[in-house]
């Protein structure tokens, strides 16, 4: 799987959380770039992430995360 291929999944993933077509995600994107990216978003997001890629993430892996970039570059090694 490729970091486009997981981008994709991504921005389809954040369309439908946020309910919101027009959003459209870089890996510089973060919380404060959506307003309503608030703590409920971030778990109904995390859930939406987990099941679309058959992962699981830990605490410490969401500890590790700042922006979009860095879920896609975890997603392969929850994956492998």
């Amino acid at each position: 799987m490729t970091s486009e291929e997981i981008h994709s999944r991504l921005q389809t993933i954040f369309r439908d959380v946020f309910d919101d077509d027009a959003i459209v995600i870089t890996r510089a994107t973060h919380a404060g770039d959506i307003p309503d990216w608030d703590s409920l978003a971030q778990i109904n997001l995390v859930v939406a992430i987990e099941k679309e890629f058959g992962i699981t993430m830990s605490l410490q892996d969401l500890a590790t995360l700042t922006n979009v970039g860095d879920m896609i570059d975890l997603i392969p090694a929850k994956v492998a």
